[in-house]
């Protein structure tokens, strides 16, 4: 059999440079339980996105499914097989097309005395095969496992130390040739001396149980496609990695060194039991276990110490520290992330502390009414990535939805235009107020008043700013106040003309009498020094005001005005309150999200806006600090220190949507990976359709120099906001049309869906639908490989604008991708976007000059 198999292994290496072929082996040459593993790799049922793991006994020897707990894991291994027998059986595992395929083989071929250079050329021939016949396979080869002659057993695998780290090392160095992803098992396995440590195996040669749930630890990322550390969002202020890590399974201990925070602590505990691991809460740890410390102390931050924590993390234990409970909650979200693969945490040092002490999320529910469980869904998010402002807009023209005693009309559903009869009871509102509170958020009740107060008055049958209609208010503010334990009341008082001018200040006082904080959209109402303003739109007073008003940043921070790409790359480049940090008077800031339209459903508020995407760079830029000046809409040119930065946190956040938002709305897909040339501009002298060069099969974008290159899936021509809002065409003329290509490589000829757009609707003013057989209003159109990609058949094609009637498919987001063809290699995308003049026919219709073109992976 020996002498067959190195003949086989000389004929492999003419196989390199032509076509692979595997040659044939007899079936003799293998096992009875080789046979046997075969025949029901054969008859499983073939599932989508297989994750294959190959090899011999060792890899035999785990439940990878059960260990990884995701039923695309497939155990294809065979105890005593070696590299020839993967060949062997290699078309079995190729023809069920999966998406990851990781090998660990070549032990058992040294042991039989087979050389090096024949298990490498196995090995290669291998990862050549796999991308032939399948090239959308990941391939994952695995170094060869060291071995350690301690037990006296298998001395033919552990004599083999040198000749496993020669492979391991031609392995490494041959991974780029053959289109492989090499990864490193061999040294976090090993001790000093380069052995198989010991308390990884009984045998010298197969693994114990930890010994799986390291290699769980080690290949992770590779399996969902991660970053090699841990993603965390917000980033901490300060980080530093460390070699070593930290093995959860091994430890049973919470040490809670402060008894204040016991209920932190028992969230911990909770939290670690939900992913499978038991831990009991102690004061002290015994001598020489894995233990995990809570403890307050002294913790040095820049700034809002109350919020700060500091976290050590190495191979013995795991020890937070914080000034305060608020900060140990946060640093416990960061701990959460770091345990992604939910057995070991890489070995860290952190110190960190937010920018910005308010940070803030506001839901309209008084438009749409979301019940109690959705709600607290995005408060977990918010949690989750230390927000804590939840600012609950509560009542509207469209419907009061808060509960009273003294007032119930106030909720009648004939006063309701939408939503008829729903609203939160008492009970609800102090579940949400302990909700919050549990999870160091403080919630934000907001009264709009007197403005957005229409169903106040179909209800209590007189204007808000009435002498009857103040009296009412009073009463109304004076039960809520005394009913829920909440610091802040919000006012609203904007988008509304002041004809009592006694109204604000009465109010505002009559809040602070009763202990709370008065909070006011800015522009708005005539307010006192003592309310804080939150800016809805760009206004100079925080600027030119005195020291004493405090400031919440809100302006462009409306996600319902955007379109979802636009979303994470405008919110990432903010720089909130146009400083680097949070002030005495600059509070922070909070993202709006305000679905005026109708819903069909409540789930499409997240469905249909950048909620979840916006959340999380919201996050991210709260706590960080810094920014760009001014506001920008893309992401920019290629290359640039704003384009690498934002690639950077897309690789954090794309782990994000992985990890934790597989089961929910998430409208994002990777874009810093596009990059577009931009042609123009061309006078169309208002005919839309006019062709120019771009269009013309003898333009060789590759040999003309375009004006621009701009990075994203949506890139923003011109603002409708401009010159507010900057955009990829600084001096934008009308009636002007502007081309836009980009290339994107496929491994094989197949169908892909994309997500396409020229006018993203925002979901705010009754804007019309695009009209029938086209894109948009303005003849945008696009091509790839020279095919005209048609329009979506619209659900309400030429709709005219109406807030009644739900959107359905008009955006890309939450409509049915579209699906093209793609051939073999690069493909060239091209974009036409003309436009007439920049004034929209009325406000509900801004001119959206953009487009948006991405693949979609989900």
């Amino acid at each position: 059999m020996k002498r067959l198999l190195i003949a086989f292994i000389l004929l492999t290496q003419l196989q390199l440079h032509a076509q692979v072929k595997l040659p044939v082996l007899h079936d003799s040459l293998f096992s009875t339980y080789y046979h046997q593993r075969v025949t029901l790799f054969k008859s499983m049922p073939q599932t989508k996105e297989e994750i294959i793991f190959l090899g011999n006994s060792i890899t035999d020897g785990s439940e990878w499914a059960q260990l990884f707990n995701d039923l695309r894991m497939k155990n294809h291994g065979i105890s005593g097989d070696i590299t020839a027998g993967v060949l062997h059986r290699l078309p079995v595992v190729i023809n069920r097309k999966p998406s990851k395929i990781f090998l660990l083989i070549g032990t058992n071929d040294l042991s039989r005395g087979i050389s090096a250079d024949s298990v490498l050329k196995n090995m290669m021939l291998t990862a050549d095969y796999v991308k032939q016949q399948s090239p959308k396979t990941k391939l994952y080869v695995q170094s060869i496992l060291p071995v350690n002659e301690l037990y006296g057993k298998f001395g033919g695998h552990t004599k083999n130390t040198a000749l496993i780290q020669q492979v391991n090392e031609q392995l490494k160095a041959n991974a780029a040739a053959h289109l492989y992803q090499y990864v490193d098992l061999h040294t976090p396995f090993s001790n000093e001396n380069g052995k198989l440590k010991p308390e990884l195996s009984n045998d010298g040669l197969h693994l114990m149980g930890n010994a799986y749930l390291l290699w769980k630890h080690i290949i992770y990322p590779y399996v969902y496609d991660l970053q090699p550390k841990a993603s965390l969002i917000p980033q901490p202020q300060q980080v530093q990695w460390k070699t070593g890590a930290f093995a959860l399974y091994n430890c049973k201990t919470i040490v809670l060194k402060d008894k204040s925070l016991l209920k932190e602590a028992t969230q911990l505990q909770h939290y670690l039991q939900s992913i499978g691991w038991e831990m009991k809460l102690t004061d002290k740890a015994a001598a020489g276990e894995l233990f995990i410390e809570l403890s307050l102390g002294k913790v040095k931050a820049a700034q809002h110490e109350s919020e700060a924590y500091q976290l050590d993390v190495n191979a013995a234990s795991v020890k937070l520290v914080a000034n305060t409970a608020h900060g140990m909650f946060n640093g416990m979200q960061t701990l959460k992330q770091l345990l992604r693969s939910e057995t070991m945490i890489d070995a860290v040092s952190i110190t960190d502390w937010p920018a910005f002490s308010w940070r803030g999320y506001m839901i309209d529910v008084g438009r749409n009414y979301m019940s109690v469980p959705l709600l607290k869904q995005q408060i977990d998010v918010m949690a989750a990535n230390k927000l804590n402002i939840f600012h609950f807009h509560a009542t509207e023209d469209i419907a009061w939805r808060i509960a009273s005693k003294q007032y119930p009309q106030l909720t009648a559903p004939e006063h309701m235009l939408r939503n008829k009869g729903m609203y939160y009871s008492e009970a609800e509102i102090k579940e949400l107020i302990s909700y919050c509170k549990d999870r160091h958020i403080t919630f934000v009740p907001e009264i709009d008043m007197p403005g957005h107060s229409a169903a106040f008055k179909r209800a209590m049958k007189t204007d808000m700013q009435s002498d009857s209609g103040l009296a009412i208010v009073k009463n109304i503010l004076k039960e809520f106040c005394t009913t829920y334990d909440v610091p802040y009341i919000h006012i609203g008082a904007d988008e509304v003309k002041i004809i009592n001018k006694n109204f604000v200040p009465e109010v505002t006082a009559f809040i602070e009498s009763m202990g709370k904080k008065v909070i006011g959209w800015q522009p708005g109402g005539n307010f006192s020094n003592s309310t804080i303003r939150q800016l809805w739109m760009d206004d100079n007073a925080h600027h030119t005001s005195n020291n004493q008003i405090q400031f919440i940043d809100s302006r462009h921070l409306y996600l319902n005005h955007m379109d979802p790409l636009e979303a994470v790359t405008t919110i990432f480049n903010r720089k909130i309150a146009d400083k680097e940090k949070g002030d005495a008077t600059t509070l922070g800031g909070t993202i709006c999200m305000w679905h005026d339209r109708a819903v069909s459903k409540e789930e499409d508020i997240l469905n249909m806006n950048p909620v979840y995407p916006g959340m999380l760079a919201f996050a991210e830029r709260s706590w960080q600090g810094g920014g760009i000046d001014g506001w920008v809409a893309n992401i920019g040119e290629p290359n640039t220190a704003r384009a690498n930065a934002f690639t950077q946190f897309e690789n954090r956040l794309l782990d994000h949507q992985q990890q934790y938002y597989s089961t929910l709305s998430f409208p994002y897909v990777q874009q810093s990976n596009l990059v577009w040339k931009l042609f123009g501009p061309f006078d169309n002298k208002g005919d839309l359709s006019k062709q120019f060069a771009p269009e013309q099969k003898s333009f060789d974008a590759d040999k003309t120099k375009p004006a621009t290159e701009q990075v994203g899936a949506t890139v923003v021509l011109r603002h409708w906001w401009a010159p507010l809002i900057k955009a990829a065409i600084p001096n934008a003329e009308d009636s002007t049309t502007w081309y836009a290509t980009a290339k994107i490589w496929s491994d094989e000829d197949e169908t892909k869906q994309f997500w396409i757009g020229f006018n993203n609707l925002s979901r705010s003013p009754a804007t019309d639908a695009p009209p029938a057989n086209a894109w948009d209003a303005k003849q945008s159109a696009v091509w790839v490989n020279g095919q005209l990609i048609p329009a979506p058949k619209w659900k309400h094609a030429g709709q005219k604008g109406n807030s009644e009637l739900p959107l359905a498919d008009e955006g890309y987001e939450y409509r049915m991708p579209t699906i093209i063809t793609l051939k073999k290699g690069w493909n060239t995308v091209l974009i036409k976007a003309p436009v007439g003049s920049f004034r929209g026919k009325d406000w509900q219709n801004p001119v959206k000059w953009m487009f948006t073109f991405a693949p979609v992976q989900f």
